[in-house]
């Protein structure tokens, strides 16, 4: 089960939910590092569900199976993406994975300055993916606060994070298990080649043409091998 990575490189939070023109939603703008345009990461394996390019190119991306929440949830979700300058690229039904950079920050819509417009949603796309909250503003539907949708890892720098409580994943600290080989037994130690010279040395061998009687002078200490 994936586990939703937050979608920038750097996190630098310009303006938090309920802030200015997020009031009444859980959105969040992240500038990146610079006022430069940076690109944007499928935080999880997903599926293009809706593009509405009349006001700042928004892309709702639905993930393709449930995933692992910070908070606990198991749930599908949707996040929404708005401000690239152009989505030309992008299509309903694209199937993004998991790190790719797929959407960018820009300035379409009401932005004063390149970034990205964050909104996440538990659940799968529903309706028209997005209602009018009691501010007036748009919000995605079934909004919940970023920071109880999406992890850190260590590939995130943060720069300004809204003093909101991130939760990252942390390395894995179980030793890696080692291939176990069977024991080895003490005769395998053995070099047969060795062993047969050493147990078995060569014998004398005279192979006899008649039947007759055969004598042999032996010194003290010698051994004779006979066949």
């Amino acid at each position: 089960m994936e586990k939703p990575i937050f979608p920038s490189k750097y996190m630098r939070i310009t303006q938090g939910y309920d802030e200015g023109t997020h009031k009444s939603s859980f959105a969040i703008d992240n500038a990146d590092k610079d006022s430069g345009i940076s690109d944007i990461y499928a935080p999880f394996t997903g599926i293009i569900k809706k593009i509405y390019q009349n006001d700042a190119n928004e892309v709702w991306l639905e993930s393709l199976e449930k995933v692992e929440y910070p908070d606990g949830t198991k749930d599908y979700m949707t996040i929404l993406f708005a401000h690239n300058n152009d989505v030309s690229n992008l299509f309903v039904g694209k199937k993004i994975n998991q790190n790719e950079a797929f959407y960018k920050e820009g300035t379409k819509g009401n932005a004063s300055g390149n970034h990205c417009h964050i909104e996440c949603g538990q659940g799968k796309f529903n309706g028209t993916g997005w209602h009018k909250n009691a501010a007036g503003y748009y919000s995605i539907n079934n909004s919940k606060r970023p920071e109880e949708c999406l992890w850190l890892d260590d590939s995130i720098k943060i720069l300004d994070s809204h003093n909101y409580s991130w939760k990252r994943i942390e390395k894995s600290t179980e030793p890696v298990e080692k291939e176990e080989k069977p024991p080895v037994k003490e005769e395998d130690n053995k070099n047969p080649e060795k062993d047969e010279e050493k147990e078995y040395p060569k014998k004398f061998k005279y192979v006899c043409e008649k039947d007759d009687l055969y004598g042999i002078y032996l010194k003290k200490g010698e051994t004779l091998y006979l066949e």
